[in-house]
């Protein structure tokens, strides 16, 4: 039983997602998350005036205990239950925490419309994708920005929250997704942003390092599976990994930027201001909408490999600590 709890919510929650990805009708709990950061925030802004780094602090410190809190209680109430309910739903908690398939899903609508020629609705969907404006961008553009957060989603989106799995099953990937949802809602660096997102950022940070330098290997290894240039992969991920403001984004990219002969990064307009960005890995050809398609099995043979290793690593764990049963 021991071997079961381990192991089956996390292969179970992959294997869903494989399959079914997330319905847009269904209930989704990381929703819930953003609104109650969304709530938060205005009330942060309205109680600590000019000291929101503080209230930015405070506004963490909630989210993440409300949002390791409550799966905690009901998995403690339903594992009391009855086993096999309990099992079922840690499954699909682990199921929300995985985005692998809505990530393909989504990118792939961009590299149909590139395909197309439709460039204005390939546009529309890379702007559902990435935080970038993309009205101006042409199709090498939209095609970059694609290809960029596959990669850097490869990580924040599956190969972390695997991590997180293995370390505490459901609970350690919904803390993690609440920091990284956080991240990714007020940590912007810019003045609207910069205090209040502060600890959300460092946080982020924090729990992202290991993941991501973890993911880039295993896309390392990815890339000689699929027959990409998994030498090139390694060489451009040991140069080029630390060029991007934050310590982790630049991990995966610099890998697939490797692996597939292209360079992405550069500058990017946000909210309608200029960010300098540095280029990561070498124009070897010109960029391609199938190579939205290679990011993607890029990110799941990565996936795969880390899905392997979580189970495993619960399963050494259990065996060590409570033995076989």
């Amino acid at each position: 039983m021991n071997l079961i709890y381990a192991v089956l919510p996390i292969a179970a929650g992959f294997l869903l997602d494989c399959i079914i990805g997330d319905p847009y009708w269904l209930f989704h709990p990381i929703r819930l998350i953003g609104s109650l950061i969304s709530a938060l925030e205005k009330a942060v802004r309205r109680l600590f005036g000019r000291h929101l780094r503080l209230g930015g602090s405070a506004l963490a410190a909630v989210v993440l205990l409300l949002s390791t809190g409550v799966p905690a209680a009901m998995l403690f109430f339903l594992y009391g239950l009855n086993f096999w309910l309990g099992i079922a739903a840690e499954s699909i908690m682990c199921f929300y925490c995985i985005a692998a398939k809505c990530l393909k899903t989504e990118s792939m609508k961009v590299c149909a419309s590139l395909e197309k020629n439709d460039i204005e609705q390939a546009r529309k969907a890379v702007s559902m994708i990435v935080g970038r404006d993309t009205k101006s961008l042409d199709e090498a553009g939209i095609t970059r920005a694609a290809v960029e957060t596959v990669a850097e989603n490869a990580s924040d989106g599956v190969c972390a929250p695997l991590f997180y799995m293995a370390l505490g099953g459901a609970v350690g990937a919904f803390f993690y997704k609440a920091a990284n949802t956080m991240d990714s809602m007020i940590a912007y660096k810019n003045e609207k942003y910069g205090d209040i997102g502060f600890a959300a950022a460092k946080i982020d940070d924090i729990l992202n390092f290991v993941p991501s330098r973890l993911c880039a290997l295993l896309m390392i290894i990815s890339s000689g599976i699929l027959r990409l240039d998994m030498k090139n992969a390694a060489k451009i991920w040991r140069r080029d990994r630390r060029k991007h403001s934050s310590p982790n984004s630049a991990q995966t990219e610099s890998v697939c930027a490797g692996a597939l002969g292209l360079r992405l990064g550069g500058d990017a307009y946000y909210f309608g201001e200029l960010h300098k960005k540095q280029f990561i890995g070498d124009e070897l050809r010109e960029i391609e909408p199938r190579d939205i398609r290679r990011a993607n099995d890029l990110m799941y043979a990565a996936s795969g490999i880390m899905l392997i290793i979580a189970a495993a690593f619960r399963a050494v764990a259990v065996i060590v600590l409570c033995g076989i049963s």
